[in-house]
C-alpha cells in the first residue's frame, strides 16, 4: 500500500491523540538525528568526560564490548573515534549513568509504588548500588551484605528436594567466562536447568541449521557481505535492532550487491541509511539499500521461499545447471530427489498467495537471484518466532544449498542475534540439552559427574514454577518478567516461587513480581573497570560471526559494593557447594586467565585461549560450514520437506506481530518515541493497515482493546491507539513487552519451544472506558 494514501500528518503539522503524536516515518536511518540522539543520551545519563571517555572506548579492540546487539566489529577497518551506533550509544549511557539507587530509595518507594511505573519509568532510576532483600511479607527491598545474601541463597538451594527444583536462567550480556562458571556451577549443584534467552529468540535458528547443516551457527563474514553478489534479508529491521549492519550493507551495495528485503512493513533501516560517519551522510545523502520489498504477510515466508525453488527448478530443467549448482547438490548434499519432487507438486500461484504478494513482485526477485551463486540469506526474530520456524529456516538452507551458495566467499547463512553474547554463553555450555560429548568433557576435566536428563528451557520453566515444580528462579542478568510470553501466567510462576533472584545493574520489572522472597544482585556492567588482585580483569565475548574478543571496561564503578559476574558465580559456588565442590573457585578470582584456561581445556576451538584473544580484534571459532562442510550425520547438507501452514482466520481476526520501538533494546526501554515510524511520546499503539481499519470500522486515534483466545483463554491488552500504517494486510504490529500479555505459553515454535511472538492471532475491539490513555 503506497504511503501517500495512509493519510500520514506531515513534520510541520503532527496529529496527536490522547498524548500520542504523529509524524511521517523517516525517510533514512541514522545521520544527523541519530547522532544528535546519542549525544543526547549520553550528556544526559552520564556527563561529558564519563560519557565520551566510554564512547571512544566503545568497540574498539583494546575497549570494551558494546552490551546491546551482537553484529560484529571490523576485522581490520574499524574507525577510530565512532564505532558504535545510536542504539549502542543510548545503551552505553543507560549503564553509564551517574545516577544510582540504594537504601534510601528503596525505603522510601514501596514495591506497589514502582510496579504502578512504566517500564521506561522504572528502568530510570538508575544504577543499583548494593545487595538487596525482600524479606517475606514485607513491601520494601532493604540493604544486606553479601555475605548475608550468599548464605540465604545456599540454605534455600541446598533445601530443594531435588536440584532440579532450581531454575537458572541466563541473559545474553553475559561474558563467556561467567558463562562458563555459571553453567559449571549449576552442573556440579545437579540439574541442567538452564533457560536462556536463546530459547526466545534465535533457539529455532540453532535447531535448524544444526539438523539441516550441522552447526547451530551463521556461516559468513563481513567480508562476505562485501562480495556477495544478492543478499536477502528477512524478518528483520537492522536499522533499529543491529544499526551497524547498515555500514555493511552500504558497502555491499557500492560493491554490486542486490539487495531483497522481505517484511510485512518497510522499516526505515531496510530502506535507506545516511551514513554519520560519512560528510555526504552527515550532510543528508541517502544510500538507497533496499533493491526489491517484498511486503509479505506474517507466516508467508516459506511460501515465497518455495515459490522461488519452484521456479528455479522448472528453469534448470529448461536449461541444465544453468540456475541451480548440480555439481554441488550432487557432492555436498543429500535428499534432493525427494525435495525437488515435493516441491514441483506445488501450485505457483497457490504459493505465492499464500505470500499476500503479487506474481511480478516474487517474479523480480527470482530474477535478480536465477544467474547468481554468491547469495547471503539474513534473519532475525520476524523469522524465528513462528510456529513453523525451524522448517522456515530449513527452507533457507534449502535455498542455498540449490545455489550451491554455502561454504564459498561471498555467501551463506546469516543468523543475526539480538544480544550481544547470546552465541557466546551457548558456545559455553548455557543450554538445557547438552551434548553427551560437552558432559564427558566436564567430567574428564572437573572430577564430578554431570547430570545427564535434560533440563527446564524457558517455556518449560516458566510451566514448572507455575505448577509449583520449579521453586527457585536465579537470574544471570536480563528481565525474566517483560521478556517472556504470557504475562499473566508468567507472573503468577514467579509469585509462586519461595525464592527468586536476579543479577542486576538497574531496576526492571522482574524485580517487582517476585517469589515470597527476593534479592537483587548488582554487577558491574560492561563498561565498568573490573579490578581484581590490583589488576585490571578482561572478559570476552563471541559475536553474531562467531569472532571471540576481549572486552575491558574502563569507566569507574558508581559504587564500591558491586561484583563482578564471574565473582559473583564463584562465591555462590563456594557458599552452596561447600567443601563438596570438586572446583577451584578461588583460583578464578583471582584472575581471569584461570577461567580462560579451563575454557580452552574443556570447550574444542578455544586453542591457546589466553594467547590468542590478546592478539587485536581476537580470533574466529572454527565453522565446518565456512570450509564447505557439514557435521551432519551423512556428512551433506540435507534438504528438509515441508508444507507451508496457512493460519485460518475468522472475519474480524488479524495477525499481530510484537516489535521492538527505535527507543528500545530488547526489553530496556530509552524513551517514548519511535521516530523511525513517527510515532512519538506513546508506546501504546497498535500499528493496522488502512483496509483491515475501514473493514473493522477503526479510525485512526481510536482507543482499542486487544485480545487473543488461543486454547480457551482470554488474554487483553487494554487501551492501545489505532495507527495506519504500511503493513501487509490482515496483519497488524504491537510493542513488547507492552502485548507480551497476548503471546500465549502455549504457542510455541516446533521442535524450538520459541514462543510464537510473530504471529499471535488478535480481535481488535473499541475501548469502553472513558479514561485516558
Amino acid at each position: 500500500m503506497a504511503e501517500e494514501n495512509l493519510n500520514i500528518p506531515s513534520e510541520e503539522n503532527p496529529e496527536v491523540f490522547l498524548g500520542l503524536r504523529l509524524r511521517k516515518p523517516s525517510d533514512s536511518a541514522a545521520g544527523i538525528p541519530g547522532v544528535t540522539q546519542a549525544l543526547k543520551h549520553i550528556l544526559k545519563e552520564a556527563g561529558p568526560a564519563r560519557g565520551f571517555k566510554a564512547l571512544l572506548n566503545l568497540n574498539q579492540k583494546t575497549g570494551f564490548d558494546c552490551s546491546s546487539c551482537a553484529w560484529p566489529d571490523p576485522d581490520d577497518d574499524r574507525n577510530g573515534v565512532a564505532e558504535y551506533c545510536e542504539n549502542g550509544a543510548k545503551a552505553i549511557a543507560d549503564e553509564a549513568t551517574t545516577k544510582k539507587i540504594g537504601a534510601k530509595f528503596f525505603s522510601e518507594n514501596s514495591i506497589f509504588q514502582l510496579a504502578n511505573q512504566s517500564d521506561y519509568e522504572i528502568g530510570k532510576h538508575g544504577r543499583i548500588a548494593e545487595p538487596l532483600f525482600l524479606r517475606k511479607g514485607s513491601s520494601h527491598y532493604e540493604s544486606v551484605s553479601w555475605e548475608f545474601a550468599f548464605d540465604r541463597i545456599a540454605k534455600e538451594l541446598n533445601s530443594l528436594a531435588s536440584p532440579d527444583e532450581a531454575m537458572f536462567y541466563t541473559s545474553g550480556r553475559t561474558s563467556n567466562e561467567a558463562a562458563f562458571l555459571y553453567q559449571l556451577f549449576v552442573r556440579e549443584f545437579g540439574t541442567n536447568n538452564l533457560p536462556d534467552c536463546s530459547n526466545m529468540c534465535h533457539e529455532s535458528s540453532g535447531v535448524a541449521l544444526s539438523e539441516s547443516l550441522g552447526i547451530g551457527k551463521g556461516s559468513v563474514t563481513l567480508e562476505d557481505f562485501y562480495q556477495a553478489e544478492v543478499i536477502m534479508i528477512l524478518g528483520q529491521n537492522p536499522g533499529t535492532n543491529h544499526p551497524r549492519m547498515l555500514t555493511a550493507l552500504q558497502k555491499a551495495k557500492a560493491k554490486g550487491a542486490t539487495i531483497i528485503s522481505v517484511n510485512p512493513m518497510p522499516e526505515t533501516g531496510l530502506m535507506a541509511f545516511s551514513n554519520p560517519q560519512q560528510i555526504g551522510g552527515l550532510l543528508g545523502h541517502e544510500t538507497k539499500l533496499t533493491d526489491i520489498f517484498l511486503q509479505i504477510k506474517l507466516n508467508g515466508d516459506m511460501a515465497l521461499l518455495q515459490a522461488l525453488e519452484l521456479m528455479m527448478i522448472r528453469d534448470d530443467h529448461c536449461k541444465p545447471g544453468l540456475v541451480l549448482d548440480r555439481d554441488f547438490i550432487a557432492s555436498s548434499t543429500s535428499g534432493f530427489d525427494q525435495f525437488e519432487k515435493h516441491i514441483l507438486s506445488n501450485d505457483l500461484e497457490q504459493l505465492i498467495a499464500s505470500t499476500g504478494l503479487k506474481y511480478q513482485d516474487v517474479e523480480e526477485a527470482y530474477f535478480a537471484i536465477r544467474d547468481k551463486k554468491k547469495i547471503i540469506v539474513c534473519w532475525a526474530m520476524g523469522i524465528t518466532q513462528h510456529k513453523q520456524a525451524v522448517d522456515t529456516i530449513k527452507e533457507i538452507a534449502n535455498f542455498l544449498l540449490l545455489k550451491g551458495s554455502i561454504g564459498k566467499p561471498g555467501a551463506g547463512t546469516c543468523p543475526v542475534r539480538g544480544h550481544s553474547n547470546v552465541q557466546g554463553d551457548r558456545t559455553m555450555g548455557i543450554y538445557e540439552k547438552p551434548s553427551v560429548g560437552f558432559l564427558d568433557s566436564i567430567r574428564d576435566n572437573f572430577g564430578f559427574e554431570p547430570p545427564r536428563n535434560h533440563g527446564f528451557d524457558v517455556v518449560e520453566s516458566i510451566r514448572a514454577m507455575h505448577s509449583g515444580k520449579g521453586k527457585v528462579l536465579f537470574a544471570m542478568g536480563g528481565n525474566f518478567l517483560s521478556a517472556t510470553p504470557d504475562t499473566g501466567f508468567t507472573a503468577e510462576a514467579l509469585r509462586n516461587c519461595s525464592l527468586t533472584v536476579h543479577v542486576s545493574t538497574k531496576l526492571n520489572r522482574s524485580h517487582l513480581v517476585h517469589g515470597e522472597e527476593a534479592f537483587i544482585l548488582p554487577c558491574l556492567a560492561r563498561s565498568d573497570k573490573d579490578v581484581q588482585q590490583d589488576e585490571i580483569q578482561f572478559i570476552t565475548c563471541e559475536n553474531s560471526m562467531g569472532v571471540v574478543q576481549m572486552s575491558k571496561g574502563m569507566l569507574k564503578p558508581i559504587s564500591d559494593k558491586l561484583l563482578s559476574e564471574p565473582v559473583i558465580v564463584c562465591l555462590l559456588a563456594k557458599a552452596v557447594l561447600g567443601n563438596r565442590s570438586k572446583v577451584n573457585w578461588d583460583q578464578y578470582m583471582l584472575h581471569y586467565d584461570a577461567i580462560r584456561a579451563d575454557i580452552e581445556r574443556t570447550i574444542p576451538g578455544f586453542e591457546d585461549f589466553n594467547h590468542r584473544v590478546r592478539n587485536p580484534g581476537g580470533f574466529y571459532l572454527p565453522n565446518c560450514n565456512r570450509e564447505g562442510k557439514f557435521d551432519t550425520a551423512s556428512g551433506k547438507g540435507i534438504f528438509n520437506i515441508a508444507v507451508p501452514n496457512v493460519p485460518a482466520l475468522e472475519k474480524d481476526e488479524l495477525m499481530m506481530m510484537t516489535i521492538r520501538s527505535h527507543d528500545q533494546f530488547n526489553t530496556t526501554i530509552y524513551g517514548n518515541d519511535d521516530r523511525y515510524r513517527g510515532i512519538f511520546n506513546e508506546r501504546r499503539v497498535i500499528f493496522m493497515n488502512e483496509n483491515d481499519m475501514k473493514r473493522l470500522y477503526l479510525r485512526i486515534g481510536d482507543v482499542v482493546d486487544i485480545t487473543n483466545n488461543f486454547g480457551g483463554v482470554c488474554r487483553i491488552a487494554r487501551k492501545f491507539v489505532v495507527v495506519a500504517y504500511s503493513i501487509a494486510e490482515g496483519c497488524a504490529a504491537t510493542y513488547f513487552p507492552e502485548t507480551n500479555v497476548l503471546v500465549p505459553i502455549d504457542s510455541v515454535a516446533e521442535k524450538s519451544n520459541t514462543p510464537t511472538s510473530k504471529l499471535v492471532v488478535i480481535k481488535v475491539i473499541k475501548h469502553q472506558g472513558k479514561e485516558a490513555v
